[in-house]
């Protein structure tokens, strides 16, 4: 079993600990996670995997916990967010300890979207819909 990550996430984090899942996941895959929103249907083709390969949220904790900073990251990256540590109400909300926040203010959960897919599967829970439906994004972005 891999070992979980006890210490609760902070912004100042989130990009790191997306660029090492990615370096994971990548190292014996040919996986397209470039960072695009395109690559967000990869991302909900892995959740889909863990989900009917029978992980349980505990057993699937890490590798969640990297898909939703790299969900996340990709926010960053191409939507103009920026990484944000929630206050007490909206760690209540979320349920997660960090989030984004967009150009316009609003704070999205990319955590929690992650869980989301992985609990209730679906296409309404696709991560890729989630961006293109996202409220909030720069108009024009560039990669960092």
């Amino acid at each position: 079993m891999a070992e979980v990550d006890e210490r609760v996430p902070c912004a100042g984090e989130m990009r790191s600990r997306a660029a090492g899942f990615l370096a994971r996941v990548t190292t014996r895959n040919r996986l397209p996670l470039d960072y695009s929103e395109r690559s967000l249907r990869v991302v909900d083709f892995l959740i889909d995997g863990l989900r009917k390969g029978g992980a349980d949220r505990e057993a699937a904790h890490d590798a969640l916990l990297g898909l939703g900073a790299y969900v996340g990251e990709v926010l960053v990256r191409r939507a103009g967010a920026v990484w944000v540590d929630f206050d007490a109400d909206q760690r209540s909300y979320f349920g997660q300890p960090v989030g984004v926040r967009m150009p316009d203010g609003r704070v999205w959960n990319p955590l929690g979207k992650v869980v989301n897919r992985f609990e209730v599967g679906g296409p309404e829970e696709s991560l890729q819909t989630f961006y293109l439906i996202l409220h909030g994004r720069a108009r024009r972005t560039t990669a960092r």
